[in-house]
């Protein structure tokens, strides 16, 4: 992937990845219920999306919820889909006027049939947008997307895939991978997020919990990028 330069001559990685950790935690150090950490999370991913999309970013991905995350309790849950309902709903229009393309990455069909059709409904209304690429994954798990795309390949037949055809059956298909993996609260996990996609990715951990990431982190983030010498396996 080709980086873009913003005004201010700065290498920008063409896909950032975030795995949004620390929510719960960020709400229990202030005795408050674990909600409030996730509503807090909410406004971040709103900052970081506008952030994104000014800095030049070409594709952003989002860790939202992944298949392991049905553990939690069920008030949790219900929570977190209201959150992200909510989110659709009131965002739409401002993703739709920034040009951003929404994506939904992760097997749906665990969720509500009201929630199904908000991220179809958003995403068929932004899919000829130009801009920022914003995967959302819900109900993700990379494994599950492997073998999602086995699957698929085995029903059209195809006996000898090459990484390209493999590739071409997840659900990122027809973006870059990831340049950037970037994991909030410290924790030094892949937590199957886009196994096969960050092969060659740069990974970047910060013991900030995701409410208290900003702007100005992420350019941190960026900043530390560019202090890599990526080799893909060369000299």
């Amino acid at each position: 992937m080709q980086f873009l330069k913003n005004e201010g001559n700065f290498l920008i990685p063409g896909h950032v990845a975030i795995i949004m950790d620390g929510s719960g935690r960020w709400a229990e150090k202030r005795s408050l219920p674990r909600s409030f950490g996730h509503k807090r999370g909410v406004k971040t991913v709103k900052k970081i999306v506008k952030a994104a999309s000014n800095l030049g970013i070409r594709v952003l991905t989002l860790y939202a919820f992944s298949t392991e995350n049905w553990k939690r309790p069920q008030s949790e849950i219900e929570e977190l889909f209201s959150l992200i309902s909510q989110f659709i709903k009131k965002e739409l229009e401002r993703l739709n006027n920034y040009g951003i393309k929404l994506r939904i990455l992760g097997d749906l069909s665990k969720f509500s049939e009201n929630i199904r059709t908000e991220v179809e409904n958003a995403s068929k209304i932004t899919s000829q947008n130009t801009g920022l690429e914003l995967n959302i994954a819900l109900n993700y798990g990379a494994r599950q997307e492997l073998i999602h795309a086995f699957e698929e390949m085995s029903k059209q037949n195809i006996k000898k895939p090459t990484e390209e055809i493999i590739s071409s059956f997840l659900y990122t298909a027809g973006q870059p991978d990831p340049d950037l993996l970037i994991r909030t609260s410290g924790e030094f996990r892949i937590s199957n997020f886009l196994l096969w996609q960050i092969a060659y990715c740069e990974i970047y951990i910060t013991n900030k919990l995701w409410p208290d990431f900003t702007q100005q982190d992420l350019k941190t983030a960026l900043s530390e990028f560019q202090k890599r010498e990526r080799r893909f396996g060369g000299l």
